[in-house]
């Protein structure tokens, strides 16, 4: 399947591992993938944008979560718990990203994708294979984490939609008329 990627999707692939790493992650999740496609200049954040997300809030939104580390602010508040006030001051104690780093032990060598991610990669293969197009590239691998039902990147993109007033069917049209573009040209 590697082997279709453009370098385009590679580099998302090479991207996403950098971010999980940068996060400490011991795997590679749809969010490192999706921020990975949402950061850098490609088809991927051009099809966001063409449908009115803010490719550069997304990826910021996502980071955070990411660091956030599985911690529900909102869960924690329920018990009287302020996230934000015990990140700041472990923070001011330890050094900056002190409860990030505390969480996430670093890790040497390949991150593992988790299932989902795999899924998203198989999935963008599908995508490929049903547009009839010879290369996987960013737009694709955009349209695995749209079909992967469920997985938090899922999730996250389809409330950007949202936000944005557009919707998963909006996106997939716009990528299909880039990918139907780049076949004619």
């Amino acid at each position: 399947m590697f082997e279709r990627f453009t370098t385009d999707a590679r580099n998302a692939v090479v991207e996403a591992q950098i971010v999980a790493r940068q996060a400490g992650s011991p795997t590679i999740d749809t969010r490192h993938v999706l921020v990975a496609l949402a950061e850098p200049d490609g088809a991927a954040r051009d099809a966001l944008e063409d449908v009115g997300v803010g490719a550069t809030e997304l990826a910021r939104r996502l980071r955070a979560d990411i660091a956030a580390g599985g911690l529900d602010g909102q869960a924690l508040a329920s018990l009287g718990i302020d996230l934000d006030a015990v990140r700041r001051q472990a923070d001011a104690v330890f050094g900056a990203g002190a409860l990030e780093r505390a969480a996430r032990p670093s890790r040497a060598g390949h991150l593992p994708f988790v299932a989902e991610a795999k899924k998203t990669l198989e999935l963008a293969l599908r995508e490929a294979v049903r547009l009839h197009a010879s290369a996987i590239d960013g737009n694709f691998l955009l349209l695995g984490v749209l079909r992967c039902s469920g997985c938090a990147a899922e999730s996250e993109l389809r409330r950007a939609l949202a936000e944005a007033g557009s919707n998963p069917a909006s996106l997939r049209t716009a990528i299909e008329r880039r990918v139907s573009a780049a076949r004619s040209a």
